[in-house]
């Protein structure tokens, strides 16, 4: 179905996971897109994984300098890091709702996903919020535990830097859904936790499911 307007709808959707197979972010997403798409069928999903197609490094030092410099002395490197921080922010304030996958990377954000916004900076107008009222959805794993009481409690630096940007500064109307653990079976010093983190599992899954059902417009 369309909008109440009969407008065409459009999801777009970020993967940062440097896996393609076996993710766990690309399975809690893959949840929430499927729910959004129950509700929007034929509408556009605009898909972009820069855990995989990776941003240019050298893009944001690129886009930083062209922005303090006169159009016409860019070099051909800096029009292209300006045409590439355009169109990632396009596609952020042309879509009408919003899904990231990202997981917690060496106990921070992933390179990845601090590029992608790096760059949207660059072009951004500081007084616009970019995602001001849109509905977005952020999945977020972990290998470990790092909740209030364990060990590494404390040691997740991601999730509350990305709040604060999506919510904060680009005002998304923001869903977390997290799941912790996910290196349960992997790693066999975590066996022990084997049913929480089953548990874990599940309740992720289920949360995906609603937040998906929510992210309908």
């Amino acid at each position: 179905m369309k909008s109440m307007e009969g407008k065409e709808m459009t999801l777009f959707r970020l993967d940062a996971s440097i896996r393609t197979d076996g993710s766990a972010s690309r399975e809690i997403a893959d949840i929430v897109e499927n729910e959004w798409l129950d509700s929007h069928p034929g509408d556009t999903v605009v898909r972009r994984h820069i855990g995989v197609d990776v941003l240019p490094a050298d893009a944001w030092g690129l886009s930083v300098s062209a922005a303090f410099s006169p159009q016409a002395t860019w070099t051909d490197q800096q029009r292209a890091a300006r045409e590439l921080a355009t169109a990632l922010a396009d596609e952020v304030t042309s879509a009408d709702a919003i899904l990231l996958a990202v997981p917690l990377y060496n106990f921070g954000v992933s390179q990845h996903i601090k590029t992608w916004i790096d760059l949207i900076v660059t072009v951004a107008d500081p007084d616009t919020r970019l995602m001001a009222d849109k509905p977005v959805v952020l999945a977020t794993v972990r290998g470990g535990a790092y909740g209030a009481g364990t060990p590494r409690e404390g040691w997740d630096h991601s999730t509350a830097y990305l709040r604060r940007i999506l919510a904060d500064v680009w005002g998304a109307d923001l869903t977390v859904v997290e799941r912790e653990f996910t290196l349960v079976g992997v790693n066999p010093a975590l066996d022990e936790f084997t049913d929480a983190a089953a548990e874990m599992h599940k309740l992720a899954l289920d949360e995906a499911s609603t937040a998906g059902r929510a992210l309908r417009v």
